[in-house]
Order: C-alpha cells, then structure tokens, then sequence
C-alpha cells in the first residue's frame, strides 16, 4: 500500500469520528519523521503542517527523556489533545465542556483499530527509495544453431491434476478491541450470546475476505477470559461507541461490571 492510499484510509477514518462525535471539532495525524500527515476535512492542511513541524521539535526533546506519550494544552476556548499511537501523533481539538470520556474511548479505539487493519494489510509506507542505477550492459550475440528439436508436449492426465495442490492462504491474526461492557438483558436474550458494534464486525469481515464471524473471544485485564456469540447491536444510540453489551451470566464469568474495558477478538478457525 502506497502513501497515498494509508493517508486516504486514514483521513477516511477521522472524517468517521468527526461525524459519530460533535465534541471533536478538530482531529489529524503525522508521523515524527513527517511522511505521512493527514487530517479531517474541516481542517485545513497549512495548519496541519504547522502544528506537525512544532512538535517535531518538542518530540525531538522528548527522546532524551524517554519518549512522548501524551499531553493536554487547557486554552479558554477550548482543549487539544495529543497521543502517541505508535509511530503516529493524533491530535484532537475539543471544546473546554467536552465529554473526554467518550472522547478518548471513541479515538483509542477506532485509531489502533484500524492502524492494525492497514498494517496487516502492509506496513506503513515511509520514505521512497531512489530507483537502483541502471548498468549499460552489451547483449550478447548468439548465434542460432542450423537445426533445433521440438521436445513433444507432454500432457497432463487427470491423476496428476489431482496431486497439485494449492498451498492455503494465510490469514491475518486477529485484531484486538478495547470496548466498554454495557448490560444487556431481557426474557429472550441469550446468555450465552454479545452484542457489538456493527461498524467493528463489518472490519472483521472485510479482513477475513467477508467470512462471517460467529464467535469473538473476551479478555479482562485480569487475564480471565470467555468465549460467546456475537451479534450486532441493536440499538441505534450505541452505534460507534466502542460498547460491548454482556449478559449478566458472562459479566459473572469474567468477574467484570458495566463500565470496564475488556479486549476482544473475533474467533477464526
């Protein structure tokens, strides 16, 4: 995948946030040696680019300490925040009454989520190397022999046709998702099975060649884990929320509560 193409899945991705989340007024991204920057479409490149070449100084003293992670800047009108997500920089601008709560599930969510996407698709591009030189070569001259024999065409029978076969095509290990658990109950609700958001499961789908995905695996923090049944989400208000909605039988199981983060993998077998 060219740098073109991880900027456009990218910029396609903060557009995404802006929409599912009002408080966001402001969101982009760059990386410290300044080859990829991208930012949503209310924003405009010139400052983008100049608050990408103020941290680049910032991020350079950071080194000597033991690296950046993240920092708030508190203003009268509003917030920015910054984070490190591996070799990428997010940058969000929100207004000083803004829920960071959701803010900060929405982007730490959704931004590893698809980074990992784009990275077992192909690593993220840096800069393009210069073509290798050309070396001018003299051809050859062959001479073309007086007589040439024609080998007989050997065909290929049934049997040997079914001794070739194709190797198995790899598939991508599955991706990890923090979600916040919310209750899910009622006299027809299986106890056995999870609801999440549409947007995560159409991901997998599109990562595993449209198979669908019937089962995910949840971990606590604690190590504890669980197998289950998933579905998407039912409710519209839940939508793009990074929520994860559990019976209380499975909360039971891990031992967790509504409000925690869990990760969560779909099962590929």
């Amino acid at each position: 995948m060219d740098t073109e193409l991880y900027s456009f899945a990218l910029k396609n991705t903060l557009n995404e946030i802006l929409n599912v989340c009002p408080d966001i007024t402001s969101a982009f991204m760059f990386k410290k040696d300044g080859e990829i920057i991208v930012g949503d479409e209310k924003t405009s490149e010139k400052t983008v680019m100049r608050v990408a070449d103020l941290f680049d100084g910032i991020l350079e003293k950071a080194d000597a300490i033991g690296g950046f992670k993240c920092a708030v800047i508190n203003g009268s009108m509003g917030r920015v925040n910054v984070s490190c997500m591996g070799e990428f920089y997010l940058v969000t601008v929100t207004p000083a009454k803004a829920d960071m709560n959701y803010v900060n599930t929405l982007t730490n969510v959704l931004i590893p989520t698809v980074l990992k996407l784009l990275d077992k698709i192909h690593p993220a591009p840096t800069k393009i190397a210069p073509p290798p030189f050309e070396v001018e070569t003299e051809t050859p001259k062959v001479e073309e022999p007086e007589e040439t024999i024609e080998e007989p065409i050997q065909e290929i029978t049934m049997e040997e046709k079914k001794e070739v076969v194709e190797p198995e095509a790899v598939l991508p290990e599955p991706p990890v998702s923090q979600l916040i658990v919310e209750n899910l109950g009622g006299l027809l609700v299986p106890s056995d099975t999870v609801r999440i958001d549409n947007a995560v499961l159409t991901q997998w789908n599109e990562l595993y060649n449209e198979r669908e995905i019937g089962e995910v695996e949840i971990e606590t923090f604690d190590g504890k884990s669980t197998r289950c049944k998933v579905k998407p989400i039912k409710d519209a208000k839940y939508e793009g929320k990074g929520i994860i909605q559990m019976p209380e039988k499975v909360q039971l199981t891990l031992e967790i509560k509504k409000g925690e983060l869990v990760r969560v993998k779909p099962v590929i077998e």
